[in-house]
């Protein structure tokens, strides 16, 4: 990606958002040509000249101090997750170029998949592309449609986009597709030189329209806790609440446990699923996920 064009378009869709009056400044006349908030006005709120601005939202961070990229966060009134994305714009503005390569393979510990295999929920370990890459044994199962994929490595945004089973495996596709592209986005702020990462957003961005209109969004979120609907081929409709916890001694990886709620439906069903998984020596059509090995 080019870091000026995604500066310049991600401060552009923030100021279009936010009105005067939720930005609580005076409206002089209706006859306003720019949606949301004019580039003198968000000089004004963040304390810069316009030219210092304008310069900013041109794509030029270079140089720029943390207080004034906090100051143009609050003046667009930037959640946590797009503060630390403007934050990471700035970074890779400032940081000396390195050429893009791609990142080693996933070496998944041996004691990190025996602590999967302890967890008694569905759990698995994810990458910043989403790439499945490690799993318990209920995870597996809870994950056997993406799975089912003959492309190595199984990636969750690759099904949601481009597999039409992820929309009867997602009940709620459009939110799941909005919170995947929204988390893309940010890894790819964080890590704009990790190419298999650049790689799967060219290629989702060339074979999806739906992911091409949500990435012109340059929305950005944080996948940390919240509650998905799922409907599994066995069991069927799942409520799970999920955990994402990042992994410091291996950066790039979270992990995810799902949980449900006892004595509901879906606590039921995961009992079922469990005993699902438990007669299978392998999953069915699916190449196993490796207990302690490497990915591409």
């Amino acid at each position: 990606m080019d870091n000026r064009s995604e500066i310049r378009e991600f401060l552009r869709s923030r100021r279009a958002r936010i009105t005067p009056e939720q930005a609580n400044l005076p409206v002089h006349g209706t006859n306003r040509r720019v949606p949301g908030l004019r580039r003198e006005e968000v000089a004004l709120l963040a304390g810069v000249s316009v030219d210092y601005y304008v310069k900013l939202e041109r794509g030029n961070l270079s140089g720029v101090s943390d207080e004034v990229l906090g100051s143009i966060a609050g003046a667009l009134q930037l959640d946590e997750a797009e503060h630390a994305h403007l934050f990471d714009l700035a970074h890779a503005a400032n940081a000396r170029p390195v050429p893009r390569r791609r990142p080693a393979a996933v070496q998944i510990r041996p004691s990190l998949q025996r602590f999967l295999d302890a967890v008694a929920t569905p759990a698995w370990i994810r990458n910043e592309r989403m790439d499945f890459v490690a799993a318990n044994e209920l995870g597996r199962a809870l994950y056997s449609d993406i799975l089912a994929s003959p492309i190595r490595p199984a990636n969750t945004a690759r099904f949601v986009f481009l597999d039409p089973a992820a929309r009867e495996y997602y009940p709620e596709w459009e939110e799941v597709a909005a919170d995947i592209v929204a988390v893309l986005r940010g890894s790819a702020g964080r890590s704009p030189h990790n190419r298999a990462l650049m790689d799967l957003i060219g290629e989702l961005a060339t074979r999806s329209d739906e992911f091409r209109t949500r990435w012109a969004a340059h929305n950005v979120r944080f996948h940390r806790t919240g509650r998905k609907r799922l409907h599994h081929r066995i069991v069927g409709e799942l409520e799970l609440t999920y955990e994402a916890l990042e992994l410091p001694a291996d950066p790039g990886l979270t992990l995810f446990a799902y949980t449900a709620e006892p004595g509901t439906p879906t606590d039921e069903r995961l009992r079922l699923l469990a005993e699902w998984a438990t007669t299978l020596t392998a999953i069915d059509h699916v190449d196993r996920i490796p207990q302690a090995g490497t990915l591409p």
